[in-house]
């Protein structure tokens, strides 16, 4: 087994190389704009996954992979060539599919935008259903203690007691 440096590596000039040919020696008019976005070449280096995007329709999709399909024999002889390994890895190409992932992260960052920024208009225009500031002071409590008189204090006092009693009762069973 190769280490994974050596895998790594011969990875990296399987793409240049791959990407060399495809633009100067595949002259197939099927092959559209091909651009190789990464290979990944198994520990034993007996197997290389081309990973490509293709710039156009899904027609010039499917007619690049015919393309490179039937180019793979070259490209994999001139791979073993400029590497110089014994064993030459097999190709297998494969439409990577991170554009149409990024579209649609595209379009939910996009409609998260839009959210916020409904929200924030919202937001604006949003009053409280209190008051602004619901807690009291200190000098509020001393105020509102001297417009209450002592007979209304002693008389809700004993109101709030027997409330009391009456839920001791429940909770005990008396």
């Amino acid at each position: 087994m190769a280490d994974a440096p050596r895998a790594r590596k011969l990875a990296e000039r399987i793409q240049q190389i791959v990407a060399r040919m495809l633009d100067t020696r595949i002259k197939d008019p099927r092959l559209g704009f091909v651009t190789v976005t990464d290979v990944r070449v198994t520990g034993d280096l007996q197997n290389a996954t081309i990973f490509y995007t293709v710039l156009g329709s899904e027609e010039e999709r499917s007619a690049s992979a015919a393309a490179l399909a039937s180019a793979r024999g070259l490209i994999r002889s001139e791979v073993g060539k400029q590497t110089g390994i014994r064993l030459t890895p097999n190709l297998e190409f494969v439409l990577d599919a991170v554009p149409e992932t990024a579209a649609s992260l595209e379009e939910a960052l996009r409609a998260a935008a839009e959210r916020d920024a409904e929200l924030a208009r919202l937001a604006a225009t949003a009053v409280h259903a209190g008051d602004a500031d619901p807690y009291r002071r200190p000098d509020e409590v001393d105020d509102l203690a001297e417009d209450v008189e002592d007979d209304e204090l002693e008389d809700t006092l004993a109101a709030y007691s027997a409330d009391e009693d009456e839920a001791d009762d429940g909770v005990t069973g008396r």
